[in-house]
């Protein structure tokens, strides 16, 4: 009983972590359609998180149990991972906005093989040959989903291809300081200082004005929408999910993130991708996801 106690249990947690990664896939569907309507990238990313803050908020009035509050160390950490989570909304919705969602979801998706490359440069991770492969792949891929090769192609412009990986950047800016945080104190405590950072740092980008004709506009609801998936269910289906998911599966279903974006991309705002482009959305999915669940068994 209690072993099939343990595989429900983590049968959930899995299942929540895919629930997840496809909310944070739609919410990058539902930013393509607010920025085709002409809305700041950065009125998106304060929506994003400001909701997602009023969600953790309340998850942390009914669990305030060891929260940490009191310790200087969870204020610090949690505000880099506040600045990371900022830099990943702000950059990804920018990405978007200069390419297509499919591109920016793929190209954020890198952000682990850049990171392995930084730490190869600094000395700080012995190099292996299957790493080394594993760059060089995923640096394929690019070239093939942003078709840098070609100077006539503008369906993709260099400031799209640059937010997207800095977004991915930034997001691993914000593993860091998650990471650190939630040694002193508790994960909802953690996101609620990182969403205020967020809200914080980007509001006077945004304009308070331009949040306020956001909130008054017709396409309200699509703002609800992406608070409600991309900045608050998702952080708090991924950090529970976490809890009792490996880390190698936890690899492998985060791909359904950049999937569910592609998809969303050419079947609802008919993005149009070449074959060739496809073949460089595989090579990375599938490298990078690799990468993760090989790290995440040892």
């Amino acid at each position: 009983m209690k072993t099939l106690a343990l595989q429900l249990q983590g049968g959930m947690s899995t299942l929540l972590v895919v629930l997840a990664a496809l909310f944070w896939g739609l919410s990058g569907g539902i930013g393509a359609i607010l920025l085709a309507d002409g809305w700041d990238t950065f009125v998106l990313a304060v929506y994003r998180g400001g909701i997602g803050l009023l969600l953790v908020c309340v998850w942390l009035a009914l669990r305030p149990a060891r929260a940490g509050l009191g310790n200087y160390r969870l204020w610090l950490w949690s505000a880099v991972a506040g600045i990371g989570v900022a830099g990943n909304f702000s950059f990804y919705f920018i990405s978007i906005r200069e390419g297509s969602v499919a591109v920016a979801a793929t190209l954020m998706y890198c952000a682990p093989v850049f990171v392995y490359l930084a730490s190869f440069l600094l000395g700080l991770e012995r190099a292996t040959r299957a790493k080394a492969v594993a760059v060089v792949v995923v640096v394929l891929g690019i070239v093939l989903l942003t078709g840098v090769y070609n100077v006539d192609a503008q369906a993709i412009t260099p400031t799209g291809v640059g937010a997207g990986l800095i977004a991915g950047l930034a997001y691993a800016v914000f593993i860091f300081g998650f990471k650190y945080a939630a040694r002193h104190g508790s994960p909802q405590a953690v996101l609620a200082i990182a969403f205020a950072t967020l809200v914080a740092l980007l509001i006077a980008f945004a304009g308070v004005g331009s949040v306020m004709a956001a909130m008054n506009s017709a396409v309200w609801p699509l703002f609800l929408a992406l608070g409600l998936l991309g900045g608050g269910l998702s952080f708090i289906c991924y950090v529970i999910g976490l809890k009792y998911t490996a880390p190698a599966v936890a690899s492998l279903v985060a791909m359904v993130e950049p999937v569910t974006a592609s998809l969303f991309g050419v079947l609802v705002l008919s993005d149009n991708l070449a074959a060739v482009q496809f073949v460089g959305m595989a090579l990375i999915l599938v490298t990078v996801t690799s990468l993760g669940v090989s790290s995440g068994a040892r």
